[in-house]
């Protein structure tokens, strides 16, 4: 259910804290005061004064001249995630794919245009697996949990997200056309699975399929990770397709009604 904001419930001055704090990503953890002045398009006394607040309370720090989150920032969104049953349900369940696969598994959630690691497992007995830590950002357009959480998406809301996304060129193999990646988009909704490989960083190749709620509402991907040098997408589609799927239908299964 969609609820209406009137102007006047709506604070601006917390809205544009958000804003500062969406602007340190993967690709620029630390920034001066002018970087994120012009990143966010607000005057720079006024990034000033929600970046000191935010080095006061210990969700930021800087040196004097760049400024960065800490890790305390994170608990603005683990005190959602740690009461949703899902990741209760899901943790167990990605832990033993993990191991019978023996590969890395992630759960991610979309956020805008960005999607947003909330889970993840990692084989036992692997000396060399993937690793993401939970609470970071990677680019839908390049992953293939965001490939996933964008095909269930409303066809309104693809069209509102092609219109929107940059898409970065990450790597030789990222997708840069926007009519190319719709029609991935297509495919992933067909096939209800995606394979991606080696456009967020060379040498990664990785598979998800979405994750259900008992109504059927996509509500997350699931994601196996791999080295390209250890598995081909081939392997991925007849190894590990049928095993992240099973993993998918349990999570759904173990969620409440």
């Amino acid at each position: 259910m969609t609820v209406k904001i009137n102007d006047r419930d709506y604070v601006n001055s917390l809205a544009r804290g958000l804003e500062v704090i969406r602007a340190f990503t993967r690709a620029q953890p630390r920034m001066t005061l002018s970087e994120i002045a012009r990143t966010t398009g607000m005057t720079r006394a006024t990034v000033r004064r929600f970046l000191l607040t935010l080095v006061k309370e210990g969700y930021a720090e800087t040196d004097g001249k760049y400024f960065g989150l800490k890790p305390k920032v994170l608990e603005l969104g683990y005190a959602a995630l740690s009461s949703m049953t899902m990741l209760d349900v899901m943790q167990p369940i990605m832990a033993r794919l993990a191991a019978k696969v023996q590969e890395s598994c992630f759960a991610a959630v979309l956020d805008g245009t960005d999607v947003v690691y909330i889970a993840s497992a990692s084989p036992p007995d692997r000396i060399v697996s993937i690793s993401v830590s939970v609470g970071s950002r990677a680019p839908a357009h390049c992953v293939s949990t965001g490939r996933v959480l964008v095909a269930a998406l409303p066809e309104q809301e693809q069209l509102e997200y092609l219109e929107k996304v940059k898409l970065t060129k990450l790597t030789p193999n990222t997708v840069t056309s926007k009519v190319k990646l719709r029609s991935l988009i297509e495919e992933a909704k067909v096939k209800d699975w995606a394979i991606v490989d080696q456009e967020l960083e060379i040498g990664l190749r990785s598979i998800s399929v979405p994750i259900r709620d008992r109504s059927g509402k996509v509500i997350a991907a699931l994601n196996v990770a791999c080295p390209s040098s250890r598995i081909t997408p081939e392997d991925m589609h007849s190894r590990i397709l049928l095993e992240l799927q099973a993993a998918s239908q349990a999570i759904t299964a173990g969620l409440q009604k």
